[in-house]
């Protein structure tokens, strides 16, 4: 005790000595102004919104989640160029860009590293095969998931709040064309092969009960994988049943190569396929094999009327930015991103929860056309389009609802 006093003691009379008063060192123990509460952000700061996109960028049907993927950048450059305002905070959307290789395992484990990077919102997964497994995923953390392309009716009724999809589901796709392969095809006897997947197995199975129901003969029902290249043995079985019409739940990684097996077996059908089978590449898969008016197929989605032009502008456009043809979902990709912005601006806010309720509410005139959604998450009054290829190019043949 007797140091410590000593101490002060001496420290007083140096002051002294200094010539300093004890109230010249108030001044320096008063708290700057600046130390009080930190000041509020300005009005236009940032706020970066984060949107996840999950397609398959490698493996067989690499080529359609390219042509997704390329569809979401342009969605958040053509976002950021507008300066989007969301509440008092201009938005500078990034894009999270994961590759699934349609494999449900790696989907859900790239759903659930979007999950931890705390994404405001995705798009995605191209296939039903992922994109079911995921969406569970997303509803947990309460993620709003749009899916530009999966079609397996199961996904929007799981009772899940966050999923929503851009097109029409199967249960659309595979009833108009089971109906049109009897009513406009005139099939009679109809043989079935479907690859398994959810999209496969779903799609095949619509197809086969609105042909049934449209007084067509199932004649055969056979089963591949979706990462099968020799069809000969199921091919030779069927051909025996005499089909008119050869349907095919799969991609047209798969459906390429099995009508060049069609046509080495001498085998004189139409050939039917979904929206899997419905792209661009398949003339490419299947080289001479895919004829003249032999295939037809449908893409779930589709414009007429005053959106025709405004699309084809964008695919236009696509082409000159990426040096390639839309294959067949990049539009639907676009849109979705727009559909999860737009909902952001209407609720203020950026954060799942707030804006989420926005999402079933919304009413976008998107480039694929009117979007709004029923209390499952499915787009209303979906369309669909039909098409078949001549001279090797996709041509349409008409959009239905």
């Amino acid at each position: 005790m007797q140091m410590k006093w000593t101490a002060v003691a001496l420290a007083a009379l140096t002051l002294v000595a200094c010539g300093k008063k004890e109230e010249a060192a108030a001044p320096a123990a008063a708290p700057a102004p600046t130390a009080a509460a930190p000041a509020a952000a300005p009005p236009g700061a940032t706020l970066v919104v984060k949107i996840g996109h999950v397609a398959p960028t490698s493996g067989a049907i690499a080529h359609l989640g390219k042509d997704n993927e390329l569809g979401a950048k342009m969605a958040i450059e053509d976002l950021n160029a507008k300066g989007l305002k969301i509440g008092d905070k201009t938005a500078k959307f990034e894009l999270l860009a994961e590759d699934d290789a349609a494999d449900p395992k790696q989907g859900t484990a790239v759903a659930q590293k979007l999950v931890d990077s705390k994404v405001n919102g995705v798009v995605g997964h191209l296939n039903s095969g992922t994109t079911i497994p995921a969406s569970k995923l997303y509803s947990d953390a309460g993620i709003p998931q749009v899916s530009p392309s999966a079609t397996n009716p199961k996904y929007t009724r799981q009772g899940f709040k966050t999923t929503f999809r851009v097109v029409a589901d199967d249960t659309q796709l595979g009833g108009t064309l089971g109906k049109y392969a009897v009513e406009t095809l005139k099939g009679k006897n109809i043989a079935v092969i479907d690859d398994r997947t959810a999209y496969g197995q779903g799609v095949a199975e619509e197809f086969e009960k609105a042909a049934k129901a449209a007084g067509a003969t199932i004649v055969g029902h056979e089963f591949t994988t979706d990462k099968s290249t020799d069809f000969n043995a199921i091919l030779t079985k069927l051909k025996g049943a005499k089909p008119d019409v050869l349907f095919f739940g799969g991609m047209d990684a798969v459906g390429g190569p099995m009508l060049k097996q069609v046509k080495q077996l001498g085998m004189t059908v139409k050939f039917m396929g979904g929206d899997g089978l419905c792209t661009a590449e398949l003339a490419k898969l299947a080289g001479d094999a895919i004829g003249e008016d032999m295939v037809v197929c449908a893409e779930a989605g589709g414009v007429d009327g005053d959106f025709k032009a405004p699309l084809e502008a964008w695919k236009t456009k696509f082409k000159e930015k990426n040096g390639v043809e839309v294959q067949i979902y990049a539009p639907y990709v676009y849109d979705a991103v727009n559909v999860l912005a737009a909902a952001m601006v209407k609720a203020g806010s950026a954060e799942p929860e707030k804006y989420l309720p926005e999402v079933g509410k919304v009413d976008y005139k998107g480039l694929t056309g009117p979007i709004t959604f029923d209390e499952k998450g499915d787009i209303k009054n979906g369309a669909l389009t039909l098409y078949t290829y001549k001279g090797g190019a996709r041509t349409q043949i008409a959009v239905v609802r």
